[in-house]
């Protein structure tokens, strides 16, 4: 079963020229979706994929175009871009913008043209000639027949025009007919509503009827003196079957009314009917035109034919020729051989005068028809050298058009060639950039890492200086006793304030913060009390020691870090202030000697 293809090709013919642009003629339908991005590519038979398009054109839509219509579009492929004459076929196809393949057109092939050697007289009369003198036109029949075929060919446009203008009457008067029937189910609904909600207080009257029974039969037992009351619901109840029989009689126009609208629905219904028919009788005369295009066809493919034959023709008049040239030939020698035979007569001429006269008379009449059919044959061969000479006249003018599509076609070949060329120098230079781009991001990736690495080797050295020094500062606080304070201390503050400024200058103490809050990036700045009380012991660090790339969690880790070591300090006690200066040198020698042995970076 052949596949439904959203998108239709038409009027595609069997064979095209190169020499000449190429109209593509589709129909999009409402089931594809148009994109700016779709396009119509001309492949050759076989291809397998996308990318063995030979060349190809963006799909246009008219600028009227709105999505889920069915709309008749034409592009134009230039004959720049076209492929040289062959027997190979080609196929045009449309692709959408996600790549899928919706259509597909049948079979072609491009041919070059053949020369048009049938020609056609016309009779043109001149509209400012009142003695009735006409003007002959001779044209190629080749030509008068694609002048008919391009009027069909309008014809059928304006026919499809007409047919489309019919089609969207008829979707109008589909629209009318559907929004007449919805407004009449509206109120059919309507009615229903009104029908039921009367057929509710009929069910209720008579249930009042039912009740006013019941109280009735009921009341039969009272006395006289209750029957003008029940004469009052007597007469009640004659008005409510009053009112039924009026409902009833309102029920039974309501279904009248019904039954008049069912009539207008089944007019429509004919309507439509009559509409399909004509739909389908223009249908018919569309494919009447459809033949008529294929009749047409076959009659420019009978003209090609009778092409072939003129030039076998051609052949046939060149032998002729030649054996025309044979038969001068012969009689000329039969000239010659009558010259001998005058020339013995001569001899004769002395023997016999009255059989040299009569031989004289017939040499005479003899030489005169030679003459004569020796004129003739020149003439004709004369005429049949014109002849040849205009078919090799045509022949050559066909030829230099040919070498001149043919250098047309080499000087593009050309062009595509440097182009190509071009594009893929571009594209090799670009691959060279993104190569040396790439080696330079490698390069920088391993120039980060060897920073990284140093950072770290950085932090363990400085861990490690931390950890020596609080592991020192640990035994000189194990080895050295505390002191407690005296009496005197705690009577005499003044001295208590001697003793502390003594030690703050001779001991180097852990539970101070300046000096540890020094050894940390990370920890703010002294006061200037604190530096001028412990100007002795003093840490220069290098400025940078982590990488401009590298976040900010090393520095809170060194925060959090000397944060614990602080508490642990705390904890620990003081040590002494000599053995800290002598442990702080050496410390920041190692340091700047790593910082001054390590590459900047």
């Amino acid at each position: 079963m052949e596949k439904a293809w959203k998108v239709e090709f038409r009027n595609v013919g069997s064979s095209y020229f190169p020499q000449s642009r190429v109209e593509c003629h589709y129909s999009i339908s409402s089931q594809h979706n148009w994109a700016s991005n779709d396009w119509i590519g001309l492949f050759k038979i076989g291809w397998s994929s996308m990318k063995d398009y030979h060349t190809f054109v963006w799909a246009l839509a008219p600028s009227n175009y709105e999505e889920g219509t069915n709309v008749n579009c034409c592009v134009h492929f230039q004959a720049c871009y076209l492929p040289a004459p062959s027997a190979e076929q080609y196929q045009f196809v449309y692709v959408d913008g996600k790549g899928e393949v919706c259509s597909c057109s049948p079979v072609f092939t491009f041919s070059a043209p053949k020369p048009l050697e049938e020609l056609v007289t016309l009779e043109q009369g001149e509209p400012g000639n009142e003695e009735g003198e006409d003007m002959l036109l001779v044209i190629p029949r080749a030509e008068l027949l694609q002048g008919r075929l391009q009027e069909c060919l309008k014809e059928r446009a304006e026919l499809l025009q007409a047919l489309e203008a019919a089609e969207r009457n008829r979707e109008r008067e589909q629209e009318r007919a559907d929004r007449a029937r919805d407004a009449w189910e509206k109120k059919q609904r309507e009615l229903e509503r009104e029908i039921s909600k009367l057929q509710e207080e009929l069910r209720q009257t008579r249930e009042q009827v039912e009740e006013i029974k019941k109280k009735q039969e009921e009341m039969e037992a009272l006395t006289e003196a209750l029957q003008e009351e029940k004469e009052a619901l007597l007469a009640k109840k004659a008005a409510g079957e009053e009112r039924i029989s009026q409902l009833e009689e309102d029920i039974r126009v309501l279904t009248q009314k019904g039954l008049e609208r069912e009539t207008d629905l089944e007019r429509m219904k004919e309507r439509a009917k009559k509409a399909a028919a004509q739909k389908k009788e223009e249908e018919s005369e569309r494919k009447s035109l459809k033949a008529a295009n294929e009749v047409a066809l076959a009659d420019l493919r009978c003209v090609q034919e009778r092409l072939g034959a003129s030039e076998r023709c051609v052949e046939t008049l060149r032998g002729e020729l030649r054996d025309m040239t044979s038969q001068r030939d012969s009689a000329q020698a039969e000239l010659h051989q009558a010259r001998l035979q005058a020339a013995q007569l001569t001899l004769q001429l002395a023997d016999t005068s009255l059989a040299l006269r009569e031989g004289r008379a017939s040499w005479a009449q003899e030489r005169e028809s030679l003459q004569h059919s020796a004129e003739m044959d020149r003439v004709r061969l004369d005429r049949l050298n014109d002849e040849i000479q205009q078919k090799e006249e045509l022949l050559q003018e066909e030829r230099m058009e040919r070498e001149k599509a043919e250098v047309e076609l080499g000087r593009e070949k050309d062009c595509n060639r440097v182009q190509l060329s071009e594009t893929r120098r571009e594209l090799q230079e670009l691959k060279a950039s993104l190569r040396v781009a790439q080696k330079e991001k490698e390069q920088l990736q391993n120039e980060k890492q060897e920073v990284i690495e140093y950072i770290r080797q950085l932090e363990q050295r400085l861990e490690a200086l931390s950890e020596s020094k609080w592991s020192a500062t640990a035994l000189l606080q194990s080895s050295r006793p505390e002191s407690p304070l005296s009496d005197s201390e705690d009577e005499n503050p003044e001295a208590l304030q001697e003793a502390h400024s003594s030690r703050a200058l001779s001991h180097y103490g852990l539970c101070e913060q300046p000096q540890p809050d020094l050894l940390l990036p990370a920890t703010p700045p002294p006061s200037p009390r604190h530096l001028h009380t412990s100007h002795a012991v003093v840490i220069s660090q290098p400025a940078p020691l982590c990488s401009p790339h590298q976040p900010s969690n090393d520095t809170h880790m060194h925060s959090s870090e000397s944060e614990e070591e602080y508490e642990v300090a705390h904890s620990e006690g003081n040590s002494s202030g000599e053995e800290t200066a002598l442990l702080l040198p050496d410390h920041r020698d190692n340091t700047l000697s790593d910082l001054a042995e390590s590459p900047l970076w």
